[in-house]
């Protein structure tokens, strides 16, 4: 007896399925990727605003500081403290994308674990239909034999 091959008629879309689990964890790396360089570019507008402040603090305690550096001196503090508020917000937008993607990779990945037990399944069916057909086989030999009369 030729025992057929195991098929999967949902093979396509299982193979759909671990693409889009491997695209969605390519994306959550990608985003993981942005968001530590985020974090170095807040790091970096922080130690702006310090050099700002002390070069401020500097300016203002320095004999003979004109109104004009002050105000400089000043301008530049704003200008890295928005920076520092800018490269927060957008630390936060790509916390909220990591997320996001995390979560997208979640379900990537529950949806192709669901065809991959479908498969596994079908597989213990199929094994087990293949054993009865193989029993029901040796059965009818053992039944013949018996009929003839005959020694194994």
């Amino acid at each position: 007896m030729a025992s057929q091959n195991f098929t999967f008629r949902l093979e396509r879309v299982r193979s759909l399925r671990e693409r889009a689990e491997e695209t969605a964890r390519e994306g959550l790396a990608r985003e993981l990727s942005l968001r530590v360089r985020g974090e170095a570019i807040l790091r970096e507008a922080a130690h702006a605003v310090a050099a700002a402040r002390d070069t401020g603090r500097d300016t203002v305690l320095t004999p003979g500081a004109s109104g004009a550096d002050m105000l400089a001196a000043q301008a530049w503090l704003e200008r890295a403290e928005r920076q520092r508020i800018n490269a927060a917000a957008d630390l936060g937008r790509r916390d909220a994308e990591v997320a996001r993607s995390r979560v997208a990779l979640a379900e990537a990945a529950r949806e192709r674990e669901v065809i991959e037990q479908l498969k596994r399944r079908r597989r213990a069916d199929h094994e087990a239909e293949v054993l009865r057909l193989a029993q029901i086989s040796l059965d009818e030999i053992a039944l013949n034999v018996h009929r003839r009369g005959s020694p194994v």
